[in-house]
């Protein structure tokens, strides 16, 4: 299904934070009916059952830039917004030489490890031990880039893109130190896995999800609050869904985000 984004002008966390000029808003994605739905949940995470290697990816920090957007995992419809850290919005400071991400940064929907929407080809995986914790970050290239046809797996980014693994390496590395916090560590020494790699731990992922979603583990602070997921125990209508954003936003004008 299609999904387009609205930008919502409401910034709940502080009643001071609504005048910071630096602040992101808050992003909320609509279905193609007009609907408000969650980016975590209700975006499927095939494009087609039928292609193995074909995603939807939610695209949270676009590349090059500096905001730290995330999906909201605890919050009702889990929109994307900008991370709030002491009541200041939350940056990633530029390691030389590279102007804030070095990527188009996002998540897959549906998977539970825990923008636009866009459609990617899976070509490696990178475990990233981000104080203390696993972080797998997945490589992708955008299935409608001129030279997707090109790249199959992680060999390929090689091949044809020398140096960009090097560089993400690096950049993960070290985009905390800004911050004060130790240099980030790897799991496998370092070394990115292949896609099929890749679509296992995806498959797992999706599998802890589909659990968490069904009530059959423990899903913690997560909302699981969904309009397309039938038989959930956490689905809602539309009309429920347009009536918990307005709750919190129905002082505000909603404006088209453009990107």
């Amino acid at each position: 299904a299609q999904t387009k984004f609205l930008h919502s002008s409401h910034n709940p966390s502080s009643p001071d934070m609504d005048q910071h000029p630096l602040i992101r808003k808050n992003i909320r994605p609509l279905n193609v009916a007009g609907h408000y739905i969650s980016p975590f949940h209700d975006i499927p995470l095939k494009v087609d059952s039928k292609k193995e290697n074909l995603f939807n990816m939610v695209v949270e920090i676009p590349r090059w830039t500096n905001a730290k957007m995330e999906i909201a995992t605890q919050e009702p419809l889990n929109p994307i917004k900008q991370d709030v850290k002491d009541g200041k919005p939350r940056f990633t400071a530029n390691i030389f030489p590279y102007k804030g991400y070095i990527w188009n940064y996002g998540a897959l929907p549906q998977v539970l490890s825990p923008g636009e929407v866009i459609h990617v080809k899976i070509l490696g995986i990178l475990a990233l031990i981000d104080e203390g914790e696993t972080d797998w970050k997945l490589i992708a290239i955008n299935a409608n880039d001129p030279e997707a046809s090109k790249f199959h797996d992680i060999d390929d980014v090689r091949k044809f893109k020398p140096g960009y693994l090097e560089a993400t390496i690096n950049w993960l590395t070290y985009y905390k130190v800004p911050e004060g916090k130790p240099e980030n560590k790897f799991a496998f020494n370092g070394e990115f896995k292949n896609k099929a790699f890749a679509l296992e731990v995806i498959k797992s992922t999706h599998e802890c999800w589909k659990a968490m979603l069904m009530k059959k583990c423990d899903r913690g602070a997560i909302n699981c609050t969904n309009v397309q997921v039938c038989g959930s125990p956490f689905h809602c209508t539309p009309e429920k869904a347009r009536s918990l954003v307005e709750s919190v936003s129905s002082k505000c004008p909603r404006h088209p985000l453009i990107v």
